[in-house]
C-alpha cells in the first residue's frame, strides 16, 4: 500500500498519530511523517506498508481534517 503525505499543509492535530501510530509519527518540526520502516527512500512523506495496516491508515486518512494523507 502506498501513502503519500501533503506535510506542508499538516497542522499537527495529532489524529493520524491517535488512529494509526505503525505508520505516522510525530516528527522533529511536529509535522506527520511516515515511520522510518516504511519510507520510501528516507522520504519523510512517502510510504510503502504492509496492507494489514491499511484498515487504520485509511481511518487516519478519513480522519484528518485538513486531508493530507493520501492512501492507494
Amino acid at each position: 500500500m502506498k501513502i503519500r503525505l501533503d506535510r506542508d499543509d499538516c497542522i499537527s492535530c495529532g489524529v493520524c498519530w491517535s488512529e494509526c501510530p505503525e505508520i505516522f509519527i510525530e516528527d522533529a518540526d511536529s509535522k506527520t511523517s511516515i515511520a522510518e520502516e516504511f519510507r520510501v527512500a528516507g522520504d519523510t512523506s512517502l510510504g510503502d506498508a504492509p496492507e494489514t495496516l491499511r484498515s487504520s491508515a485509511e481511518s487516519a486518512a478519513d480522519s484528518c481534517p485538513v486531508s493530507i494523507i493520501h492512501v492507494e
